[in-house]
């Protein structure tokens, strides 16, 4: 049965006007089980899509997500589904099966509604282990046989791309050299070198090897404690600190096995690592509780954080530029801490 199934689908995928015709049907059961405003917006929001063209040379946006590449006529990536746009866009290619590697929690609400089902499978900036890899590898095979998945971290250029890739090689649905250049299409940035190195030393799995892996995947995976996300942070700035004391080079001690001839690797990685701490940490209770100045300031810096990643990102090597980007993060938290810790 469930070979049929990928061979039906797969097909569609192939012949993207059947895929739009099908993908067109609704029943009004489905309609009556979706909340008022997610059904509003199915109803007003075009019912054809086809998945983006293996092979694209760049990313699509579509209504609600951003950066879509398809890896496999299988496996799309991309960014985080925003509101019912984003989940009537996912529905229209077919999508059945979501797969998170974001942080954040997952919209699980409007993903029900659109009768879609989430696995929550978070990884960092650095890349991600053995036991993670067969984790996603494992969800990515199984969710398949209903249809394409879709995976996705925030903005769909570094975290999801570098699992996609890593899973597609895993499943022998593509090599490294090809998994490596979708990598580059989805935007991933040259100094997240361990998303890198994960695609380029994933090796094609035997499936007793991914049978071994247990098939309970959680559609949430609680985001860390608040106590824990500041010491993530302090963590970052430390990091962050000592590159930049050594002229924005990284700390042997700090950072093992790093490529000393890529001073940004690490850099990256802690800024991308300190913007997604303080991102998950707006929406916590502790900050809700904390009051509006607190989550004022952790929104400020915030923004202020990822503006000093996407400086890096971007290739920005200079050492005085960096420091001036740097500066007010390390002010501000100095300031919070004085008016709420200290």
């Amino acid at each position: 049965m469930a070979k049929n199934r990928r061979t039906g689908w797969i097909a569609a995928v192939a012949l993207a006007s059947m895929s739009c015709a099908l993908a067109s049907c609704s029943t009004d059961s489905a309609a009556e089980r979706m909340p008022a405003s997610a059904a509003a917006s199915s109803a007003a929001a075009p019912a054809k899509a086809a998945i983006p063209a293996l092979g694209a040379a760049a990313p699509v946006a579509l209504p609600g997500l951003e950066n879509v590449v398809t890896y496999d006529a299988r496996l799309i990536s991309g960014g985080v589904p925003e509101g019912d746009e984003g989940f009537d866009s996912l529905a229209a290619m077919g999508i059945k099966s979501i797969i998170s590697v974001d942080g954040a929690e997952p919209d699980l609400v409007r993903a029900k509604a659109h009768g879609m089902r989430y696995v929550h499978l978070p990884i960092g900036y650095n890349g991600f282990d053995e036991a993670r890899l067969l984790e996603l590898t494992r969800a990515t095979r199984d969710l398949a046989a209903d249809g394409p998945v879709y995976m996705h971290c925030h903005h769909g250029k570094h975290r999801s791309a570098g699992a996609s890739g890593a899973v597609a090689v895993s499943l022998g649905w593509m090599d490294n050299e090809k998994a490596t250049a979708l990598m580059k299409v989805s935007g991933t940035a040259p100094e997240f070198a361990g998303l890198y190195r994960c695609t380029a030393e994933a090796r094609p799995l035997p499936a007793a090897r991914i049978d071994a892996v247990s098939a309970k995947f959680p559609e949430l995976t609680p985001p860390v404690g608040f106590v824990k996300g500041m010491l993530e942070i302090d963590e970052a700035l430390d990091r962050l600190k000592a590159a930049e004391k050594a002229g924005w080079q990284p700390s042997p001690e700090k950072s093992p096995g790093k490529s000393p001839g890529r001073p940004s690797v690490v850099i990256a990685a802690e800024a991308g690592r300190l913007a997604d701490a303080l991102r998950l940490l707006i929406p916590s209770e502790h900050t809700k509780k904390a009051g509006a100045d607190f989550a004022a300031l952790l929104s400020a810096e915030q923004r202020r954080a990822q503006a000093f990643e996407t400086l890096i990102t971007s290739g920005e090597r200079n050492p005085q530029t960096l420091s001036a980007a740097f500066k007010p993060i390390v002010g501000s938290c100095k300031d919070c801490h004085a008016k709420h810790r200290d």
